[in-house]
């Protein structure tokens, strides 16, 4: 079966990181499956869509994140995570990487925009507190846990939080790792490939998606 194609924080060629138009510019791409993008809370807790603690790299804005609302965030082009679903088919598969813990608020806004079941969307992050709250509030929706490795240490914290896969850096993928990772009954996800041929070597190891973008997201 062939891996999920993500476009990872949309296609960035074409519109700024992790804004909507970069996300509808990734899902015109055909073979594009969905995306994958980074959720942190702006000031009040509103969850938005946006990788760094900072707007300096992308949007050329020393302020933090956490200190600028959602109306000021918006203004440099940063998203909430509300606006974000909206925009976006219920077709696409959203892997929605928190950073931090953004709290509950990012918990209801998914429920409003992918129902209670979370419909073709997983949530990951690196930090198992982050997940092990989901978990609390969300108990059946799939997780997956981030990482750089598939270290039997890594597998271990992925089954104890009960994660439904782990989303690994794709050097780590290999045929005996990813053994490890099916024989401890966890999906295996890799990120992010640039390449065509690396994608091409991590589907014939049988991972169930993978962050893509650059050449690799064109297939």
């Amino acid at each position: 079966m062939p891996a999920l194609r993500l476009a990872h924080r949309g296609d960035w060629r074409r519109a700024p990181e992790n804004t909507i138009g970069a996300f509808l510019a990734a899902l015109d791409v055909p073979g594009c499956d969905g995306l994958e993008f980074d959720v942190r809370a702006a000031a009040g807790g509103v969850p938005v869509v946006i990788h760094d603690e900072t707007l300096t790299r992308v949007q050329g804005v020393r302020r933090r994140v956490a200190s600028l609302t959602p109306d000021e965030l918006a203004r440099h082009g940063v998203p909430t995570l509300e606006a974000v679903l909206a925009a976006v088919p219920r077709r696409a598969f959203l892997d929605v990487e928190l950073k931090g813990d953004p709290g509950r608020a990012v918990v209801d806004v998914l429920i409003a925009g992918r129902g209670p079941g979370l419909e073709r969307a997983v949530v990951s992050s690196f930090e198992p507190a982050t997940l092990e709250r989901v978990g609390r509030l969300a108990p059946a929706w799939p997780r997956w846990l981030n990482a750089r490795d598939l270290s039997p240490s890594t597998i271990e914290i992925a089954t104890r939080i009960d994660c439904r896969g782990i989303a690994a850096q794709w050097p780590a993928v290999d045929e005996r790792s990813a053994a490890r990772v099916r024989d401890a009954g966890l999906d295996l996800v890799a990120w992010t490939v640039r390449r065509r041929p690396t994608y091409r070597r991590l589907e014939r190891l049988g991972v169930v998606a993978i962050c893509a973008e650059a050449g690799a997201l064109d297939g």
